[in-house]
């Protein structure tokens, strides 16, 4: 049966502290791990939804905990309702760029190297994406937002593209994808206008 409470107690440098359930009784010990989702950090005074589990010594942890509440207090909509609304999602945006760079790149006898540049800088991101969410899962050092958006920059926004909509990673944080869809543009303008240094 999962509950919802809030954060009573939380010390965000140790990722751990207490969740009181809604309509009293006793708290659960939470640890930042036991977050199935961590697209942010937690914070005193979060609504949580949670299952609890006793330890060893018959304590009570929170464990399979989601935010039941965004910051400012709107409600956490459902993946699969979120879903529903990507009208276009980011992968099929990914996938269709690539292929038409390498469709246009042959019949437009452009250099090869352009495409397999774009594949090869997606793959490298889409990798940096997965390590960075792996990290965030286990509590280890995360890459800097800084050299994800380089990577976008340089030509692995494709991959990037991919990246938020397979892993779920990184595709919610509002200031994170406007600096991200800003780097898209300015990538597109560097290669519209290498394209046109090209001989005809």
């Amino acid at each position: 049966m999962r509950l919802q409470g809030k954060l009573s107690e939380w010390d965000d440098a140790r990722g751990f502290g207490f969740v009181q359930p809604n309509g009293g009784g006793d708290r659960c010990f939470v640890h930042i791990r036991a977050f199935a989702v961590r697209d942010r950090r937690p914070a005193l005074g979060d609504v949580v939804t949670y299952a609890v589990e006793r330890d060893a010594q018959g304590r009570r942890n929170a464990v399979q905990v989601r935010f039941a509440l965004q910051r400012g207090g709107a409600r956490n909509t459902p993946a699969a309702e979120r879903k529903g609304r990507d009208v276009f999602p980011r992968k099929t945006i990914a996938v269709l760029f690539l292929a038409g760079l390498a469709g246009l790149t042959a019949w437009m006898h452009w250099p090869m190297w352009l495409p397999a540049a774009y594949l090869g800088a997606s793959a490298v991101t889409f990798l940096f994406y997965w390590f960075d969410k792996s990290a965030a899962q286990h509590d280890q050092q995360r890459t800097p937002e800084k050299t994800l958006q380089l990577l976008a920059l340089f030509g692995g926004w494709p991959g990037a593209l991919f990246a938020q909509s397979v892993l779920r990673h990184k595709n919610r944080k509002a200031a994170f994808q406007q600096v991200f869809w800003v780097v898209v543009v300015i990538n597109l303008g560097a290669l519209a206008w290498l394209l046109h240094q090209i001989p005809r």
